[in-house]
């Protein structure tokens, strides 16, 4: 593959592709927390933006390196992304059903589940890595950034867009942010496992 056009709109259409899922987390988490500050809804597309990056190069370090062993690791990706959404879904459903009187500083997502969210949303983008086997070290990483970029753009769409409906929504963004994120990890898990 050369420097050209078709290198950067294959690399947006990578990084619309993958972000769909990290969009519904923010989605999720945006209506989850409606009174999120600026700040936080760039750390939170910050974060997805990272890792989306992230995957796609260790993917194409992996092809370039340790192949064999990531072929294998292939198989689990569908199944580690489940766990990890099931988890932060259902942690989020059960707080909505039990209607949790939470203050506004403590709602929404903290450091650890947003870590969470971010390898589980992205952790299918390390097959991304093979995609772009063919490309140099520099063409491989500018992709990642590309992706990285659109990435952060969709998902403070999706952070906007739940933060707007939240406030709407009050008590029962809690359960909606929970039935998404299920919704999702069983998304990855059909695709992977059976498609």
């Amino acid at each position: 593959m050369e420097w050209s056009f078709v290198f950067f709109f294959n690399s947006v259409l990578l990084g619309v592709g993958l972000a769909m899922d990290a969009f519904s987390v923010s989605l999720a988490n945006g209506l989850n927390e409606p009174a999120m500050k600026r700040g936080k809804l760039c750390g939170i597309a910050g974060v997805f933006a990272f890792f989306q990056a992230l995957m796609p190069m260790i993917g194409w370090i992996c092809v370039h390196t340790i192949v064999q062993y990531f072929k294998s690791f292939e198989a689990l990706i569908p199944w580690i992304a489940l766990v990890l959404l099931l988890f932060i879904g259902g942690k989020m459903l059960i707080e909505g059903i039990k209607n949790k009187e939470i203050d506004e500083e403590h709602a929404g997502v903290g450091l650890t589940a947003l870590l969470v969210q971010g390898v589980a949303t992205s952790i299918d983008a390390l097959s991304v890595g093979f995609t772009i086997s063919d490309y140099g070290f520099v063409m491989a990483l500018v992709c990642s950034m590309v992706i990285a970029a659109v990435t952060f753009i969709i998902c403070m769409a999706g952070l906007f867009i739940g933060r707007k409906f939240g406030t709407k929504l009050a008590g029962k963004a809690s359960i909606l942010g929970g039935a998404i994120l299920v919704f999702i990890g069983l998304e990855i898990w059909i695709t992977g496992v059976f498609f």
